[in-house]
C-alpha cells in the first residue's frame, strides 16, 4: 500500500488533480490479497486521507501473468540489467530507474527501507468499519472503498 500512496503523493495527484476515483488492479496473493484485511484496512486509511472513492479489482488466482505491466515493461527492465551483478539494493533500483521502453515510457523507481511490522491482525470490528461495497460480480475479487 505505500508504494500506491507514494505514487499519489508524488506523481498520482498532480497528473490527476481533478478525479475523485482511483482504479487498482492487484494480484489476489501476498500482502494486497483479496482476502488480506489489513489491504483493506490501509486502502481505508488511503481513501479517507485522500478523498478518493477506489476501485479495486485483484485478478483471479493464477491469472497475473496476463497483467499488462508484466508484458509492458518488466522484460524492458530485465533487458536492461542483463549480465550486470544485482549487487545491492541501490544497483537495482538504479538499473530499474534507468529503463525505457520502445515507446519512451520511463520509469521511476524508488528504494523503500521502511521496516513493515510483521503479523498486524485486524479485528472484525475494524473490517466492519471499512466502507466497503462490493460489486455484484465476483464482489470476493471486485469493490469499492469510499472516504
Amino acid at each position: 500500500m505505500s508504494s500506491i500512496r507514494t505514487w499519489w503523493q508524488s506523481m498520482g495527484n498532480v497528473q490527476y488533480r481533478n478525479t475523485h476515483k482511483l482504479l487498482i488492479t492487484a494480484d489476489c496473493g501476498g500482502s494486497n490479497s483479496s482476502r488480506s484485511r489489513l489491504w483493506k484496512k490501509q486502502l481505508q486509511r488511503f481513501a479517507t486521507q485522500t478523498g478518493l472513492q477506489i476501485k479495486v479489482c485483484h485478478y483471479p488466482p493464477g491469472i497475473s501473468k496476463w497483467n499488462k505491466i508484466e508484458h509492458r515493461l518488466f522484460s524492458f527492465i530485465s533487458k536492461n540489467w542483463r549480465g550486470k551483478p544485482l549487487e545491492s539494493l541501490e544497483v537495482i533500483v538504479q538499473l530499474i530507474a534507468n529503463t525505457t521502453t520502445q515507446k519512451g515510457v520511463k520509469v521511476n523507481a524508488k528504494a523503500d527501507k521502511t521496516i513493515y511490522q510483521k503479523g498486524i491482525k485486524i479485528s472484525d470490528k475494524e473490517l466492519s468499519e471499512i466502507k466497503l461495497e462490493r460489486d455484484d460480480f465476483r464482489g470476493e475479487w471486485n469493490y469499492n472503498i469510499y472516504p
